[in-house]
């Protein structure tokens, strides 16, 4: 017997078997049960996730003949076992038409199709006509099919399947009993793909599983393909390496070294991490999107640990990981993310948008990044304007040297009561000037005491007894000083 893939192997064949249906399987079951068919049911839903097989379980449990009680035979729960079950099953059973509407699309095809309403079915109760892909017909086909549509015989059903109902016409759509069936969550994929696995005796890693269930995209039929794949990629067995590998994903454990790196706020291991995974030639678009996925799952570990998700058998380490965020940073490194995502369409280098991107994460946090440790400069002080004119007029530097807190007259009798010293040449000429001193100065203080009084700070550290003293003698004048500087730069007259 030639192998069967196992998305038609594992086919549901009634209402128990539907998975991730629940609320299409009640409506229908509980409208066979009590015997209120309509005579027009319209599924729709994206690829592959059983609008096609749920109108073939409800063709059966129209026409099963062997667990019928009362209603007509009519029943929920078919026993795929009859002649009629076992030929709907095989796709052989007279009075289930499948059409196909996208290559039957023109209107001589769909009249063809209702002349033959009209005869009472050969083998089954019911004649069933199943319309896939019904939105392809012509508008031509919609208007021969409505009366039809709108009362047809007792003996017929119409069964219509579509992955885009916007494109019927609200004619059809008004007739029909409308059924949208959902797109399969990874976690109900996982799940279904656990228990195949389990009964075709295949190994697996839980990881590899999940993998297959978000790549599935909501489409249970996807996911099985998928799953046939990556037997045969895997020799056998389905690993988490060999499933990444065949569909090409990216390496979660690059992803969780990104979230470290920004739970340190270490900026250097950051870019280096990007360094390192740029050399695979990944698509940076999904990094950012595999991003977002974990900062999410931090989010959910903080808020409710036990709802945590194990799609990486990496639930410990991300609860770990969760600790060491603040709720804060978490909102808003996925917020950046999402916004960095969307404007990756306008960066001249996708590598420098996820950079900028994770950079703008920290730079953006409340507690900012931390600067590397710098050695302060020392603090120079500058010195007054005062100061820095009376330099000028007297041509000599500034000092900075602290200065004596006793009167400047007492340092000045220090310095003449000094037999060591040599007389200075200065000294005749201060002597000269004494007549023509102001009559409340008594002496006149040599350059050092007016390079101290002119220093930086001198004021402030002159005792009690000098800013007494300061207060009650005038200040000089500056053509009073002028006069003095020019007095004892003259040279000495040479003796006669």
């Amino acid at each position: 017997m030639s192998y069967q893939v196992l998305a038609r192997k594992w086919r549901p064949r009634t209402f128990h078997e539907l998975v991730g249906q629940a609320h299409v399987q009640r409506a229908l079951v509980n409208a066979l049960d009590q015997g209120r068919l309509h005579h027009a049911y319209l599924f729709t839903g994206t690829r592959g996730v059983g609008k096609t097989t749920l109108a073939r379980i409800l063709a059966k449990c129209l026409n099963c003949t062997a667990n019928g009680r009362g209603n007509e035979g009519i029943t929920s729960t078919p026993c795929g076992k009859c002649d009629s079950c076992r030929a709907i099953d095989e796709g052989r059973f007279v009075d289930l038409i499948e059409v196909d509407a996208a290559s039957r699309t023109k209107v001589e095809d769909t009249r063809e199709l209702l002349d033959n309403v009209q005869y009472a079915p050969t083998q089954g109760r019911y004649k069933v006509y199943l319309i896939d892909e019904v939105h392809m017909l012509s508008t031509s086909s919609f208007n021969a099919l409505l009366k039809t549509l709108e009362e047809p015989p007792p003996h017929v059903k119409f069964l219509l399947a579509t992955t885009d109902p916007q494109k019927l016409p609200a004619t059809v759509l008004s007739r029909c009993l409308q059924f949208t069936l959902k797109h399969m969550p990874p976690e109900r994929v996982v799940e279904h793909l656990t228990y195949v696995l389990g009964e075709e005796g295949v190994e697996y890693d839980e990881s590899a599983l999940w993998l297959l269930g978000k790549a599935a995209e909501g489409s249970m039929r996807d996911a099985m393909s998928l799953t046939d794949q990556a037997i045969a990629f895997g020799q056998g067995a389905i690993r988490h390496a060999d499933v990444a590998a065949m569909l090409g994903t990216l390496d979660h454990r690059h992803v969780l070294a990104l979230v470290e790196a920004l739970a340190d706020v270490d900026v250097q291991r950051l870019l280096a991490e990007v360094a390192q995974l740029s050399e695979q030639g990944p698509d940076f678009a999904a990094v950012l999107d595999e991003l977002s996925a974990v900062l999410h799952r931090l989010a959910v570990a903080q808020m409710v640990p036990d709802a945590v998700d194990n799609s990486h058998g990496d639930r410990a380490l991300i609860q770990q990981l969760a600790s060491r965020f603040t709720a804060e940073d978490i909102q808003l490194y996925y917020q950046i993310g999402i916004q960095g995502r969307g404007d990756m369409v306008h960066a001249p280098d996708l590598r420098s948008a996820l950079e900028m991107t994770l950079l703008r994460m920290l730079a953006f946090r409340p507690q900012g990044v931390p600067k590397p440790a710098a050695t302060p400069l020392p603090l120079r002080r500058e010195p007054s304007s005062d100061a820095v004119s009376q330099a000028a007029v007297s041509h000599e530097p500034v000092s900075h040297e602290p200065v004596s807190h006793e009167p400047a007259a007492q340092v000045a009798a220090s310095e003449d009561s000094d037999a060591s010293e040599p007389v200075s040449a200065h000294e005749p000429a201060a002597k000269k000037l004494e007549p023509a001193l102001p009559s409340n100065q008594a002496t006149m203080p040599d350059s050092a005491a007016v390079q101290a009084s002119a220093a930086p700070g001198a004021t402030d550290e002159l005792s009690a007894p000098d800013a007494v003293s300061s207060e009650q003698a005038p200040p000089w004048s500056l053509d009073e000083v002028e006069s003095a500087a020019m007095l004892s730069s003259e040279p000495e007259p040479e003796p006669e």
